[in-house]
């Protein structure tokens, strides 16, 4: 996906055998936050999470608890920064909002922890005390979209003995606009109990770039018009506002206080909550119900249903809008860097959620067609017909590196082809025929970029470079600086003709051919003869000797050489008609052998390769949505073991990270570790990780539907090797319909609308027989 890439954290290993670490101390407190000084300017905006590699390298990373910089005796060079790791907070989101807090439920000053509205983290600190102290954390837990609990304990208070008796439970709940908590304090002491209670807030403005690159801004004084409440206001008028039912605010600290006495066996319940109004916002939570229904899953195995489940919330969590068209829906990329429109993720997250229905994907296409590109534009990126890539609330500029994002940013080769099997996809599951209709114009621009634009040298491949040298310096989902190398680990120089580029554009050149078809429109064979000779020229160009067997390039480099590493890749070529059956048998070995698949998924290089590392972000880790397409593939193709088994790997991860698949985890092998390692800045949840999950349910069942010619194909995987499994309230034409496989393999599918017939029958054993859609 977007450039993490991470400098390791100089100190604090995780764990491997428990579920969390010991805290890392807090910093210490900037002068102005005591005093309520006014702001000082924060530090320069750093890498946003699709910069290039180097960028990251030069910014590094920085621990959960606070900044980290690392400073060599005697150097006169800056310090250097690293980029804050999160894989132990906890994260509470409702899109546009997100708040990320220790396991203890504080937010403290210092690393990414804080809550965030729309790329603008609006509290940097809300820390409770009791008594001017921190009570112990004993346990917390997600509560559904935007809720986490958390349970700590103030042991000095209450009688003395063993047992505890005073427990202080916090409830949080993100809002689209802000946060709330109660507070629940319970004695069950035989004596009275009497605590201040305290909660210490800051807030100091800092973009989600700033925080990203390992740095921040000071806090901005609070003010207050009214008891109880706390208020700050931004410089580009975000206006923040905290607010405690029965509590003295004092803007000095600045802090909410309460002064309680419980009596024996007694409890009380406090009540905070923040509120932001952001009139500069470019996204916005949508104004409609969630685009699906209650589709629930029961499965022999248990882990796939508590994946689902939990994934569900997550995207519901995840979904946005623009504010302008607040009806349109999206999905947000990712917590905490990625919370906004990203063309590639948002398309590939609709096109897996497809099985629940047609309107997200509806919604997502509606979305990137207005922001379309119309003009030839170096400094963005955009091309007439281009999807964009990126929408940021203002221009990112990264200093020392020379990276300069602008808001809207275009620096993605694959999103428009994506773009365009997404709408045949949608339209193949029920999108409305009018629908459809009405973004055929914006389909007919995007093919026209395939065939112009993005094959500038006109050698028949689409490619990238960034030609003004202050954008993306790779420009596929894995667009970290380094992620193009050849096998024995060098760079490869752009233009960069990806290997699964080429397959997005022959499936999305058959895909157009057919809706010009269906919808008499012209260039029909135009588009079937560009598929073919594609086909041709990757089967002459691409495919390379490997170690272990022929497969095709990870890409061709600046001099038209193979990129010759073993990659993930190749798997999304699976499913889309551009190989053959040999071609997809061989691909499909490679991606099932130890080298790839020997972790908990498929990993995005092979161990044999030499960029390999496990914990590089493009170069070796696990991704779930790109294991996740790999399975959709190999069982499009036929090879329903192999998927299964790279279905079994994620399973396995998702237990581990409690059923909350994050962006990426560590390649490290199943054998050499008990769990999978983190990856310490990576999102979650993610929204293309979470999909991930009906996608394993999607490629078990087999479900295929063509809508238009009146048909679905129930075709589950041979020999049911996950089990039973029972999705109800899937969507085909808009009608919830339940699929079934039993431990056989057998499928049915009931309430199915009457205009459709049904074909069921085991997974083909043929690759021939591959359809680009559904």
């Amino acid at each position: 996906m977007f450039d993490d890439a991470v400098t390791p954290e100089p100190a604090g290993v995780a764990d491997l055998s428990s579920a969390s670490e010991s805290p890392l101390p807090a910093p210490a407190v900037p002068d102005g936050h005591r005093e309520g000084r006014a702001p000082m300017p924060g530090t320069a905006p750093g890498p946003l999470g699709d910069t290039a590699s180097e960028a990251a390298h030069d910014t590094g990373a920085e621990t959960s608890r606070g900044a980290a910089s690392d400073v060599v005796p005697g150097a006169d060079e800056a310090p250097r920064r690293y980029q804050p790791l999160l894989h132990d907070l906890v994260v509470a989101v409702l899109a546009p909002t997100s708040a990320l807090s220790g396991a203890d439920g504080q937010i403290r000053p210092g690393g990414v922890q804080g809550l965030f509205h729309a790329d603008v983290r609006v509290l940097s600190e809300a820390t409770l005390l009791l008594d001017g102290r921190e009570p112990e954390p004993i346990g917390h837990a997600l509560t559904g979209p935007g809720g986490a609990r958390f349970v700590v304990l103030p042991r000095w208070l209450g009688d003395p003995g063993p047992d505890p008796t005073v427990r202080v439970d916090r409830s949080r709940h993100v809002t689209a606009e802000g946060m709330t908590e109660t507070i629940d304090i319970v004695s069950s002491a035989d004596t009275p109990v009497t605590t201040t209670v305290t909660l210490d807030l800051r807030c100091d403005f800092a973009p989600i770039e700033t925080v990203k690159s390992g740095g921040g801004a000071s806090p901005f004084p609070a003010w207050t018009d009214r008891p109880g409440c706390l208020a700050w206001e931004s410089e580009d008028d975000v206006r923040v506002t905290a607010t405690g039912d029965d509590a003295h605010a004092d803007i000095r600290a600045p802090r909410l206080r309460w002064e309680i006495t419980l009596p024996p066996r007694g409890r009380t319940t406090l009540r905070w909550q923040v509120e932001v109004d952001d009139p500069r916002a470019v996204v916005t939570t949508p104004a409609r119900p969630v685009e699906w229904g209650a589709a629930r899953v029961t499965a022999d195995d248990h882990r796939l249903t508590r994946l689902f489940d939990r994934s569900l919330d997550d995207l519901r969590s995840l979904r946005l809008a623009e504010t302008g068209a607040p009806r349109d829906t999206f999905l947000g990329a990712g917590v905490p860097w990625f919370l906004t429109l990203f063309g590639r993720d948002s398309i590939w997250a609709a096109r897996m959620l497809l099985p629940l229905g047609t309107d997200l994907a509806a919604g997502t296409l509606r979305v990137l067609a207005r922001r379309q590109g119309v003009r030839s534009d170096p400094g963005s990126g955009e091309d007439p017909g281009k999807i964009m890539h990126e929408l940021r609330r203002h221009d990112v500029v990264l200093s020392g590196n020379g990276l300069r994002l602008p808001a809207a940013y275009y620096g993605t080769i694959d999103a428009t082809p994506l773009w365009i099997s997404l709408l045949h996809d949608a339209w193949r599951w029920g999108m409305p025929e009018d629908e459809v209709a009405a973004l055929l114009p914006a389909m007919e621009a995007a093919l026209e970029w395939l065939a112009g634009d993005a094959d500038a040298d006109r050698d028949g491949f689409l490619e990238y470079i960034d030609t003004n040298g202050h954008g993306l310096a790779n420009q596929g989902w894995k667009d970290s600086g380094d992620s193009v190398r050849f096998r024995d680990g060098r760079r490869a120089e752009a233009p960069i003709a990806l290997a699964e580029v080429q397959g997005y554009a022959y499936e999305a050149a058959v895909n157009a051919a057919a809706l010009l078809s269906a919808f008499g429109r012209p260039g029909t064979d135009r588009w079937r003869e560009y598929a073919q000779g594609l086909a041709e020229r990757f089967r002459a160009r691409f495919w390379v000797d490997g170690p272990h067997g022929a497969h095709p390039a990870l890409a061709l480099d600046r001099d038209k050489r193979p990129v010759d590493a073993l990659t993930s890749n190749i798997g999304h070529l699976l499913g889309t008609g551009l190989l053959s059956a040999q071609e997809s048998a061989a691909v499909a070995a490679l991606l099932g052998s130890p080298a790839m698949a020997e972790g908990f998924g498929v990993r995005t290089m092979s161990s044999g390769d030499g960029g390999f590392s496990p914990l590089s972000y493009h170069c070796g880790s696990i991704w779930a949505h790109d294991t996740a397409i790999v399975i959709a593939g190999l069982a499009r193709a036929g090879f329903g073991a192999e998927a299964a088994r790279l279905a079994e790997g994620l399973l396995a991860a998702a237990e581990s990270f409690d059923y909350r698949l994050p962006e990426l985890f560590s390649g490290d092998a199943r054998d050499a570790v008990v769990r999978p390692v983190p990856y310490p800045a990576a999102c979650r949840p993610q929204a293309w990780s979470a999909a991930a999950a009906v996608t394993i349910v999607h490629a078990a069942l087999g479900l295929h539907p063509d809508v238009p010619a009146g048909t679905v194909s129930l075709r589950p995987l041979a020999g049911a090797p996950l089990g039973a499994l029972t999705a109800r309230g899937f969507r085909v034409a808009g009608t919830e319909i339940t699929a079934e496989v039993d431990r056989t393999g057998h499928a049915t599918l009931t309430n199915l609308p009457p205009t459709l017939t049904t074909t069921a029958r085991p997974l083909h054993q043929n690759p021939d027989d591959l359809l680009p859609a559904g």
